[in-house]
């Protein structure tokens, strides 16, 4: 039986802004009419950010429940999955919003360099972040940038620390990261089954961002 394709779709995203394209939904209500649209097109899954009225990102917890209720209001049914990404706050700020129960949750397990920066992951936040998501009943999206990144996602499912079939985003084309490459992909996915279960769902990101 062929698995059915998920669509997973981030409005809104950490990086762009109106100043590259004024149709970026920035509020609240414009990500809700956005999320809208694409859940009648089709996707299933909302991968949610949120910014500040001068566009700025965070991880203002206020924000992400007025998005939820809405979300859950205009698009019944679709998963929700909340951004714990490092742009929009730092530390235990990050996971703020946890408490609200979305469906899912972003959980980036290690850090790895950005063309600019460096994505930092460290291991005291990631078991943070982890741990609430099990208080809160919420699934974690676990990102991997490199392959090191699935072998901790495996210690952690070892260590009770992730529950449930895990899920992994394969995140590629971030320079000095993963690339977009067809064999190492294949080879990524080969080695999540072999670690995580034949069991473990995944899904794939082409990133474009900075």
């Amino acid at each position: 039986m062929t698995e059915p394709c998920i669509i997973c779709v981030a409005i809104t995203g950490s990086v762009p802004t109106k100043a590259d394209n004024p149709a970026v939904p920035i509020s609240v209500s414009e990500q809700i009419e956005s999320t809208q649209e694409a859940f009648a097109a089709g996707a299933s899954i909302a991968h949610c950010h949120v910014r500040n009225a001068d566009g700025t990102t965070t991880s203002d917890p206020d924000k992400f429940a007025a998005l939820l209720e809405g979300l859950n209001r205009h698009c019944p049914g679709m998963i929700t999955q909340f951004s714990t990404g490092g742009r929009s706050g730092a530390g235990a700020e990050r996971g703020g919003m946890l408490s609200l129960r979305p469906d899912m949750a972003s959980l980036a397990v290690g850090s790895n360099n950005f063309p600019t920066r460096v994505y930092e992951n460290p291991p005291e936040l990631v078991a943070w972040l982890a741990g609430e998501m099990l208080v809160h009943d919420v699934k974690p999206e676990i990102e991997a940038f490199d392959l090191s990144h699935i072998f901790k996602a495996k210690d952690m499912v070892d260590a009770g620390h992730l529950s449930g079939t895990p899920y992994v985003q394969f995140v590629m084309g971030v320079k000095n990261a993963m690339p977009v490459d067809r064999a190492v992909f294949e080879f990524y996915v080969a080695t999540t089954k072999r670690l995580l279960g034949e069991n473990a769902a995944w899904c794939g990101l082409r990133y474009r961002g900075a």
